[in-house]
């Protein structure tokens, strides 16, 4: 390697250094001098210290890093046991930065310079949301805590370890298959659970509308339809809030077909989009009008896992496969339409997984099409319904009327 390359080299781990040291330094800008284990120049200096050891270890061998390392960290065990004394602060974040910063500058002179740049603005990043991840860390219920586990759980042990392959003649009981799609819906959903979590109500229905979309937009319709009757007032708040969801409901359709089938979601772009758009356009319209949501209680949504309901949603995805099969063997594609129909009054979920799985293994991607349009259709007058009933009459008719004519309009689009 020649002198110019290392000086690239040299200068990149200098970078890593001071980026980093930046974030410390300002972190503790207002202590005075002497009073800070590292600093913004320290920090850089660190780092090109890892990048001189780095090209001395290639001539020399790759223990002499080791060696240096262990050097470097008993000098900074020892200005951190000093500082106990002063200040009696057990943080070891800016230690543990130290060492990382070293490694960077080691790794950018052999020759993983974006690696190492990418990693330095992930840490700095880190290192600067300290504030925000404390505050969401006190947010946190032990249910979610919880939650956050059990997903991890059914994700990254258990999907790992089952079979990929087909126990029955029909080719649809493959456990792997089965239980990645609830994977991917309970994904979702604690994603969008947890939206709402950090940004709270405070910003109205709306908002809440877009991320409960994602958990439930059925749950949310529930919950915005029983506020309208300690809101009278809020029709307008409340009906574009159920509409966002509604409309986060139809994206969401597309997202799970692009996902598990691209020629499936080519089919359903021009309809479920329209849909969508629509119901967006009309939601804004009545947010626009409607005066600022001041709300009293939280907007409650369900757990954001929970190992029970994913296990009943596993069954109840099976059954929809397994009916869905035998219904088309028997009955045909009239068979695939009104289980579809009979599905959306409680979710679409399922029938979308279904249909985006069989579509690829001998159902035909237009019966796969207009079944998920049939189940889309039929949750959107059941949540009509249930804006009119437990809600009043104005919130009914706003929702109702808003879904008929995007509906309306996407099935034009088929």
């Amino acid at each position: 390697m020649n002198e110019l390359q290392n000086f690239k080299l040299l200068g990149i781990a200098l970078a890593i250094g001071l980026l980093i040291g930046l974030e410390r330094g300002w972190h503790t800008r207002d202590k005075g001098e002497g009073m800070r284990i590292a600093g913004l120049r320290t920090y850089g200096l660190i780092a090109l210290l890892g990048g001189l050891w780095g090209i001395l270890a290639q001539q020399s061998g790759i223990v002499l890093m080791g060696f240096a390392f262990l050097s470097l960290t008993f000098v900074l065990l020892i200005a951190y046991s000093k500082s106990l004394n002063k200040f009696e602060d057990y943080s070891i974040t800016s230690m543990v930065a130290s060492l990382i910063t070293f490694t960077l500058g080691t790794l950018a002179v052999f020759g993983h310079t974006t690696l190492a740049s990418a990693t330095a603005v992930v840490i700095t990043l880190l290192l600067s949301f300290k504030p925000l991840l404390h505050s969401w860390l006190n947010k946190l219920e032990q249910h979610e805590l919880e939650a956050t586990l059990k997903l991890l759980l059914i994700s990254v042990v258990m999907l790992p370890i089952l079979p990929d392959r087909s126990f029955d003649p029909w080719g649809v009981l493959n456990p792997y298959l089965i239980w990645w799609m609830v994977v991917l819906i309970a994904g979702i959903s604690y994603l969008g659970y947890f939206a709402i979590r950090i940004l709270g109500n405070r910003h109205g229905p709306v908002l809440t509308g877009i991320f409960g979309g994602l958990v439930s937009s059925s749950a949310l319709t529930i919950n915005l339809s029983r506020l309208s009757s300690s809101y009278l007032n809020m029709q307008d708040a409340l009906g574009a809030g159920i509409l966002t969801a509604c409309a986060t409901m139809f994206f969401r359709v597309l997202l799970l077909t692009f996902i598990l089938n691209p020629d499936l979601f080519q089919l359903l772009v021009p309809s479920l989009s329209l849909m969508g758009i629509i119901t967006c356009l009309l939601a804004y319209l009545l947010w626009k009008n409607a005066p600022e949501f001041q709300a009293n209680e939280e907007i409650k949504l369900e757990n954001p896992f929970q190992l029970g309901m994913a296990i009943k949603f596993g069954v109840f995805l099976v059954s929809i496969l397994l009916l869905s099969k035998v219904l088309k063997i028997y009955f045909g594609d009239m068979g695939a339409y009104v289980l579809a129909a009979v599905s959306g009054l409680a979710d679409v979920d399922p029938i979308t997984l279904s249909m985006s799985q069989m579509s690829k293994e001998g159902l035909g991607l237009e019966v796969a099409a207009h079944a998920i349009l049939i189940a889309v259709v039929v949750n959107s007058g059941i949540k009509s319904m249930v804006a009119f009933v437990i809600g009043d009459r104005a919130l009914g008719l706003r929702v109702g009327a808003t879904l008929t004519i995007a509906v309306v309009a996407g099935l034009m689009a088929v």
